[in-house]
């Protein structure tokens, strides 16, 4: 059995002090010889790692897998305007003491899991003003930051460069310290992409643009027009108010979930998060199951779910929204893409999001809001699917730039006081605007039945569209 004593010391390191050891508990376990052998990095009182000296090996004491960020628990939420993240516990303890034990510096347990922490704790992260990511300078490094980045909004997410070094650490080893915080500070903005101007680069483009795996519409004709739903586009449909956006684009998230793998996020601010599931249960039992009458059980319900969803952690409902920052909303639909990974992603509707907003403050947040989608769903490559409300002009209500940034817009026309049931349960859809493929028109008649709650082609009494193509 081994009898050695052993000491547990802030021995300084690295060019870093005790007192800065001390702050992070860092502790160096010291031989009876009074050799280094270790050093001990606690991620929590019940969690640490631990790196040994001479093999340079890491292992780890306690339950790491719930761990994520090395010195959170040493600075609270919201305590600064800015937190920096880098990749090593060394170089979190390296980055706070050269910029003077001011500012809040967490790690990522390594550089391969940093989206996984940062994702667990990005309510932490993201109330701080400024992110300041100081990842290590090599090709993990460097894909970890665009991993994590992606996370936040843009603006404010923070690239600093290590320059000739690999990290902060490097920094204070080579006594650099006024290089270090030279480049915190003219940190700029991170950027997702460059300028680009290389054959090579461009034939990456070119082979990405052709994996691209989209998905059909369940409308043949509106399908055969645009040649279906892709990833990096975003989509609306307008109409009136009470004309019944909310069944077509159910009918869109049920024929996603029945025909991919793809993780699918939906936000209907005007509905519950229990009636949108019902909505999905009730078109995979081909009735409504929120009707008192339905004769559905629970169970049955959770059933239907289970077999149209498939899996945990695919669908993704959003439904509560109480406040009049645009942000927030803004925020949710950054998560879905990035941390939920949701490949299509249903806003319903954006009008909803400045209720309550004076004229010109709905104009301007509505501009602000439909721009930062557009740019959000190009960086992010997801399809956004979105709805608007019209005026009786046919624009879209307060901004016309809602219509102006949508790759293809499709407007919804019901008469709902027609003499005919048929007439007055039939939607109409017209294509108004389609970058990709150019054709616009008449497309779909989509038929309403009550008795199933789904929507579908009309009975053969009304007249088939003469969209041609």
């Amino acid at each position: 059995m081994d009898s050695e004593t052993y000491t547990y010391e802030y021995l300084p390191l690295r060019g870093l002090t005790a007192e800065t050891l001390r702050f992070f508990e860092i502790r160096t376990k010291i031989n009876s010889e009074g050799k280094p052998v270790a050093i001990a990095f606690p991620y929590s009182p019940e969690a640490m790692k631990i790196r040994e000296l001479e093999s340079k090996k890491f292992y780890s004491k306690g339950e790491m897998s719930n761990a994520s960020l090395f010195g959170k628990d040493r600075f609270n939420q919201a305590s600064a305007k800015a937190i920096t993240i880098t990749e090593g516990e060394l170089d979190a303890a390296s980055a706070f003491q050269m910029l003077g034990s001011k500012y809040p510096v967490v790690s990522v347990r390594s550089g391969s899991s940093a989206r996984v922490d940062c994702t667990r704790e990005r309510d932490y992260l993201n109330s701080f003003d400024k992110i300041y990511l100081c990842f290590d300078n090599d090709k993990v490094g460097q894909e970890a930051t665009r991993e994590v980045a992606s996370l936040f909004d843009f603006n404010k997410v923070y690239h600093v460069q290590m320059g000739h070094y690999k990290d902060a650490n490097d920094f204070l080893v080579a006594d650099k310290v006024a290089d270090f915080r030279n480049a915190w500070y003219n940190a700029r903005r991170f950027l997702p992409e460059g300028i680009i101007s290389s054959q090579s680069d461009f034939n990456a483009i070119i082979d990405s643009a052709s994996l691209k795996q989209g998905a059909d519409y369940p409308f043949p004709i509106l399908n055969k027009m645009t040649y279906g739903l892709r990833p990096g586009e975003t989509v609306l449909f307008t109409a009136m108010e009470g004309v019944g956006k909310t069944e077509i684009l159910r009918a869109i998230e049920y024929s996603l979930l029945q025909t991919t793998d793809s993780n699918v996020g939906i936000i209907h601010l005007e509905e519950s998060k229990s009636r949108s599931l019902q909505g999905l249960a009730g078109y995979y039992l081909g009735h409504p199951v929120h009707l008192p009458d339905s004769n559905t059980s629970p169970d049955e319900i959770k059933q239907a779910l289970e077999a149209l969803v498939k899996r945990d952690e695919r669908l993704h409902l959003y439904s509560h929204f109480g406040s009049s920052d645009p942000d927030i909303i803004l925020d949710i639909i950054r998560f879905l893409a990035t941390a939920c990974e949701c490949k299509y992603i249903f806003l319903d509707h954006i009008t909803m999001v400045v209720s309550g907003l004076n004229e010109d403050d709905e104009r301007k947040t509505l501009d602000y809001i439909s721009t930062r989608l557009a740019m959000m769903v190009e960086e992010l490559d997801f399809s956004l699917v979105f709805v608007s409300h019209v005026n009786d002009e046919g624009r879209t209500r307060s901004s016309r730039n809602i219509s102006k940034i949508a790759d293809l817009w499709v407007h919804i026309d019901r008469n709902v006081e027609a003499e005919s049931e048929v007439e007055r349960n039939t939607s109409k859809l017209r294509v108004r605007k389609n970058r990709f493929a150019g054709h616009t028109g008449p497309a779909d008649h989509l038929f309403f039945d009550k008795t199933t709650f789904r929507i579908g082609e009309p009975p053969l009494s009304l007249p088939p569209t003469d969209a041609s193509l």
